[in-house]
């Protein structure tokens, strides 16, 4: 994990996709695991978007994308990246995160690709309600 200090721009986070201030204040740090993701698919402009679908690796503890046919643990979806934060340059190196595990989240406002299927949605039945207008 990087932990050098250092400063980067790039614009502007979009977080429509909350449904309401409910959970956003109760975030929990997570490790996202870097080579889980796909530059072209999942970072093409160089940051995260806030709002991926998140899933936990079990044998690191680490985030991925939710991927309900994965067999690692990314297939049952713990939360949303609650803010951008930039990808490294090097898919080795993880980064340090915000997860939203409990609230609202706005389907139609969730960065592409962040689809979000039937057994992810029970998987956070209880925690994470989804709007789907």
């Amino acid at each position: 994990m990087n932990l050098q200090q250092t400063v980067r721009s790039f614009g502007m986070d979009d977080q429509s996709w909350l449904g309401s201030e409910h959970g956003a204040r109760a975030t929990e740090s997570c490790t996202l695991d870097t080579s889980t993701f796909t530059p072209a698919t999942h970072y093409p402009a160089g940051y995260f978007k806030s709002g991926v679908p998140l899933g936990q690796i079990t044998a690191t503890k680490k985030f991925g994308p939710y991927d309900d046919t994965a067999v690692d643990g990314r297939q049952t979806l713990v939360g949303h990246l609650f803010a951008a934060v930039g990808a490294p340059t090097d898919n080795t190196i993880d980064v340090a995160a915000a997860i939203l595990t409990h609230g609202k989240v706005r389907v139609s406002r969730l960065p592409v690709p962040a689809a979000v299927d039937a057994a992810g949605r029970a998987d956070v039945a209880g925690s994470i309600r989804y709007l789907d207008n």
